[in-house]
């Protein structure tokens, strides 16, 4: 068999084509998944004029969707998501915010947005501010802001107080260090 084999969509195929192209891929692709969906068959003049009319109805769709995205790039340049997530007193969160996390946030806010067209450089595993960026297309992007916040109240380092302990690691009984008491106040003269 052939490595790769030309084929012409009879539906719409995510990043592969539209109804009318005819495509080169690869056996294995056509075999397990184009060709048992019924997703294409094997080009001819007579099959291609056949998906002519339904060609022009999914450019036009296309189309479409392309002016809508380009609206929602517009207001999603700069917009600010809030992401609440458990966390140590250090910041650092109990799992990690995910694409996904990201995406489902922004549908809340009223962007038809999917998981897979939010790009993280690195993974998010604590409190910060990150820019992200939502790419739809090659030439339609948007840079988001994405605060990660904590669902409590974290503790402040000052406040707590300060243990001892010995070369073993237990805790040394009432030598734990005070926190420094504030500085009161001196009557003016």
């Amino acid at each position: 068999m052939a490595r790769t084999l030309e084929l012409l969509l009879t539906e719409n195929v995510d990043n592969l084509g539209i109804v009318g192209d005819v495509v080169r891929v690869r056996s294995g692709y056509a075999r397990n998944f184009l060709l048992p969906r019924d997703l294409c068959t094997t080009p001819s003049e007579d099959a291609i004029k056949a998906l002519a009319a339904k060609r022009a109805e999914a450019e036009k769709a296309r189309l479409r969707q392309q002016e809508m995205r380009s609206e929602m790039v517009e207001k999603l340049e700069g917009f600010e998501v809030h992401i609440e997530r458990s966390c140590n007193d250090q910041g650092l969160l109990y799992g990690s915010v995910t694409q996904k996390d990201i995406a489902d946030a922004l549908e809340e806010q009223g962007f038809a947005v999917r998981g897979r067209d939010v790009r993280l450089a690195h993974t998010i595993k604590r409190l910060d501010t990150y820019d992200v960026l939502v790419k739809f297309d090659a030439d339609l992007s948007a840079n988001v802001k994405v605060w990660v916040i904590p669902d409590r109240e974290l503790e402040n380092d000052e406040e707590r107080e300060e243990m001892e302990f010995d070369n073993e690691g237990n805790l040394i009984e009432g030598r734990a260090k005070k926190p420094k008491p504030e500085a009161e106040e001196k009557p003016a003269e």
